[in-house]
């Protein structure tokens, strides 16, 4: 191949790269050496001009130089691109209004405990907690669970030993309550309890509770129909009905389960429902007078009432969520449905 040729390919070759070149340091390095370098491709075609003959010269001469001259604009062209990448990386423009950081996601759970706690809030409630890990006294035997008691087979149990357990429900915080404070008394104990369950979709080992006690003089069944009713309309809209049908606590006497119209199908009755038309959403009853004596309140004097409800259940009947054990996976597609 001619020299004149040779000229001609590596100009059309030098385009071909600079369309292609991917612009970093490195990169703009390389090709500069490749070209400019003192063992470059335009040294050694200066020095293979004498090897030319008279008439090729005139021509090479300017195909050299103007090749030249292309590849100094060229690496100028790309230094340039090169400062202004730098220049993009240091740059901040601090009049710009700040990124606004994503937030976390409430648990529905704790959206749903949140409203309720709320509403009864409203009512002169006030709010109480205690521990998770409790005695059997306060967890059974102050709410009227003797030794022995049948009734105790009602809840499988965590114990750590003879004595200390996991609480099965959070009714030890109304008697912790009922032994700190005189009536009248009013409170809310919502928390997380523990029950030697299997997992399923419809049950879980670790739930929540929301109970309610109010203690006073000549405190009657009626006020807690009231009060279940102002709540019920409140929280799942003003057009749903109760339902009280007979059943047994061995904390309240007489006690009662509580049903309500099904807001998802209005009573009509749907799969929710199981064509009922009604759901249960939470248990009560008059509290039983053992209980009150055992927490050092004269039940001649003081009567009151007493309620719980599953804010899981509740959560997964207003959103239609099918599998409790979505509430405690921690999957933040599944969290994001709440925001």
């Amino acid at each position: 191949m001619s020299l004149l040729l040779e000229a001609k390919n590596y100009r059309d070759n030098f385009r071909k790269e600079l369309a292609n070149l991917n612009i970093t340091k490195n990169s703009v390095e390389e090709l500069r050496i490749k070209y400019l370098g003192k063992k470059g491709i335009l040294n050694r075609l200066f020095q293979g001009f004498g090897s030319l003959q008279p008439e090729e010269r005139k021509e090479f001469g300017q195909i050299v130089n103007s090749f030249k001259n292309d590849l100094n604009v060229q690496f100028e062209v790309l230094q340039n691109k090169l400062s202004e990448q730098e220049v993009s990386k240091d740059f901040f423009d601090y009049s710009l209004p700040g990124k606004k950081p994503e937030t976390g996601y409430m648990h529905p759970i704790s959206q749903t405990m949140r409203e309720i706690s709320k509403i009864f809030r409203e009512m002169g409630f006030d709010i109480e907690y205690g521990p998770e890990v409790e005695t059997d006294y306060y967890n059974f035997q102050a709410l009227n669970f003797p030794d022995n008691h049948p009734a105790r087979d009602m809840q499988d149990t965590f114990f750590i030993n003879n004595d200390i357990l996991l609480r099965t429900h959070t009714s030890p915080i109304q008697v912790r309550t009922m032994q700190s404070q005189k009536p009248p008394i009013r409170i809310l104990a919502p928390g997380r309890v523990f029950r030697n369950e299997a997992i399923s979709a419809r049950s879980h080992c670790i739930f929540h509770q929301i109970e309610g006690l109010y203690i006073d003089e000549n405190v009657t069944f009626s006020e807690l129909k009231t009060t279940l009713d102002i709540f019920a309309k409140r929280y799942f809209g003003s057009k749903v009905k109760l339902r009280f049908r007979p059943s047994y606590f061995p904390f309240t006497e007489p006690s009662a389960e509580v049903d309500i119209t099904c807001f998802i199908c209005n009573g009509k009755g749907c799969n929710v429902c199981k064509k009922t038309g009604w759901l249960e959403i939470l248990g009560c009853g008059m509290v039983d007078p053992n209980v009150l004596e055992a927490s050092g309140i004269d039940s001649e004097k003081y009567s009151g009432y007493a309620f719980g409800m599953g804010p899981d259940r509740i959560t997964m009947l207003k959103y239609g969520i099918t599998d409790i054990r979505m509430f405690f996976e921690g999957d933040i597609r599944f969290l994001q449905q709440f925001k």
